[in-house]
Protein backbone atom coordinates (compact mmCIF):
# COMPACT_ATOMS: atom_id res chain seq x y z
CA UNK A 1 0.00 0.00 0.00
CA UNK A 2 3.16 2.52 0.85
CA UNK A 3 4.35 1.61 -2.17
CA UNK A 4 1.59 2.54 -4.64
CA UNK A 5 0.94 5.75 -2.45
CA UNK A 6 4.41 6.95 -3.03
CA UNK A 7 4.63 5.62 -6.76
CA UNK A 8 1.35 7.06 -7.45
CA UNK A 9 3.15 10.75 -5.91
CA UNK A 10 6.44 10.75 -7.68
CA UNK A 11 4.24 10.14 -11.37
CA UNK A 12 2.03 13.04 -9.83
CA UNK A 13 5.02 14.91 -9.21
CA UNK A 14 6.50 14.38 -12.48
CA UNK A 15 3.78 15.05 -14.62
CA UNK A 16 3.26 18.65 -12.60
CA UNK A 17 7.39 19.27 -13.45
CA UNK A 18 6.78 18.28 -17.32
CA UNK A 19 3.68 20.39 -17.34
CA UNK A 20 5.61 23.59 -16.15
CA UNK A 21 8.95 22.69 -18.19
CA UNK A 22 6.22 24.21 -20.97
CA UNK A 23 5.21 26.41 -19.02
CA UNK A 24 2.41 28.08 -17.95
CA UNK A 25 0.22 30.07 -20.00
CA UNK A 26 -1.84 31.85 -17.03
CA UNK A 27 1.57 32.77 -15.26
CA UNK A 28 2.78 34.12 -18.67
CA UNK A 29 -0.31 36.52 -19.27
CA UNK A 30 0.85 37.76 -15.74
CA UNK A 31 4.71 37.85 -16.67
CA UNK A 32 3.35 39.68 -20.06
CA UNK A 33 2.18 42.73 -18.11
CA UNK A 34 5.94 43.62 -18.41
CA UNK A 35 5.56 43.59 -22.42
CA UNK A 36 2.02 44.91 -22.31
CA UNK A 37 2.88 48.47 -22.67
CA UNK A 38 4.64 48.15 -26.16
CA UNK A 39 3.44 44.85 -27.77
CA UNK A 40 -0.24 42.82 -27.53
CA UNK A 41 -0.65 39.03 -28.02
CA UNK A 42 -4.09 38.96 -28.17
CA UNK A 43 -4.87 41.55 -31.36
CA UNK A 44 -2.68 42.28 -34.45
CA UNK A 45 -2.33 45.36 -33.58
CA UNK A 46 1.07 46.98 -33.47
CA UNK A 47 2.08 49.43 -30.46
CA UNK A 48 5.70 50.71 -29.81
CA UNK A 49 6.67 47.16 -30.76
CA UNK A 50 5.23 44.40 -33.11
CA UNK A 51 1.94 42.77 -32.25
CA UNK A 52 3.29 39.15 -30.98
CA UNK A 53 0.09 37.47 -31.71
CA UNK A 54 1.19 34.59 -33.36
CA UNK A 55 4.82 35.23 -33.25
CA UNK A 56 5.82 31.43 -31.92
CA UNK A 57 6.43 29.66 -35.79
CA UNK A 58 6.86 33.34 -37.69
CA UNK A 59 9.75 34.48 -39.23
CA UNK A 60 11.61 37.09 -37.44
CA UNK A 61 10.48 40.70 -38.57
CA UNK A 62 7.47 40.12 -40.79
CA UNK A 63 4.82 42.05 -39.08
CA UNK A 64 3.11 44.08 -41.68
CA UNK A 65 2.95 47.87 -40.95
CA UNK A 66 5.75 47.58 -38.65
CA UNK A 67 9.17 49.59 -39.06
CA UNK A 68 12.25 47.23 -37.61
CA UNK A 69 15.13 48.27 -36.89
CA UNK A 70 18.01 47.19 -39.74
CA UNK A 71 19.70 45.14 -36.98
CA UNK A 72 16.42 42.81 -36.74
CA UNK A 73 15.54 42.70 -40.36
CA UNK A 74 19.45 41.51 -41.07
CA UNK A 75 18.28 39.23 -38.00
CA UNK A 76 15.72 37.68 -39.73
CA UNK A 77 17.25 37.68 -43.46
CA UNK A 78 18.26 34.25 -43.17
CA UNK A 79 15.03 33.16 -42.38
CA UNK A 80 14.90 33.01 -38.86
CA UNK A 81 11.48 31.65 -37.24
CA UNK A 82 10.89 32.52 -33.45
CA UNK A 83 10.72 28.93 -31.98
CA UNK A 84 10.79 28.02 -28.12
CA UNK A 85 14.26 28.19 -27.99
CA UNK A 86 15.07 31.86 -30.19
CA UNK A 87 12.49 33.24 -28.06
CA UNK A 88 13.82 31.74 -24.90
CA UNK A 89 17.54 33.66 -25.73
CA UNK A 90 16.27 37.06 -27.10
CA UNK A 91 13.41 37.53 -23.98
CA UNK A 92 16.90 36.78 -21.87
CA UNK A 93 19.39 39.51 -23.32
CA UNK A 94 17.26 41.31 -26.17
CA UNK A 95 20.29 43.07 -26.87
CA UNK A 96 23.11 40.19 -27.10
CA UNK A 97 21.34 39.06 -29.86
CA UNK A 98 20.29 42.10 -31.89
CA UNK A 99 22.64 44.39 -30.40
CA UNK A 100 20.24 47.56 -32.30
CA UNK A 101 17.12 46.38 -31.57
CA UNK A 102 14.36 49.00 -31.31
CA UNK A 103 13.69 47.03 -27.90
CA UNK A 104 14.71 48.95 -25.13
CA UNK A 105 13.45 46.40 -22.42
CA UNK A 106 16.93 44.63 -20.51
CA UNK A 107 15.59 40.85 -20.63
CA UNK A 108 13.59 38.61 -18.04
CA UNK A 109 16.06 36.25 -15.83
CA UNK A 110 13.99 34.11 -14.77
CA UNK A 111 14.01 30.82 -16.85
CA UNK A 112 10.55 30.03 -14.96
CA UNK A 113 9.34 33.43 -16.54
CA UNK A 114 10.21 33.04 -19.80
CA UNK A 115 9.07 29.43 -20.28
CA UNK A 116 5.54 31.27 -19.10
CA UNK A 117 5.52 34.03 -21.49
CA UNK A 118 6.73 31.56 -24.23
CA UNK A 119 3.50 29.52 -23.05
CA UNK A 120 1.39 32.01 -23.09
CA UNK A 121 2.48 33.49 -26.71
CA UNK A 122 1.69 30.60 -27.87
CA UNK A 123 -2.08 30.14 -26.73
CA UNK A 124 -3.12 33.79 -24.70
CA UNK A 125 -6.41 31.93 -24.49
CA UNK A 126 -5.22 28.98 -22.42
CA UNK A 127 -4.28 31.87 -19.56
CA UNK A 128 -7.72 32.00 -19.10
Amino acid sequence: MKLSFVAVAAASLMVAGAAHADGDAAAGAKVFKKCAACHTATEPKNKVGPSLMGVVGRPVATVEGYTYSPDMKAFGADGKVWDDALLDQYLKKPKALVPKTKMAFAGLTKEEDILDIIAYLKDPAAAK
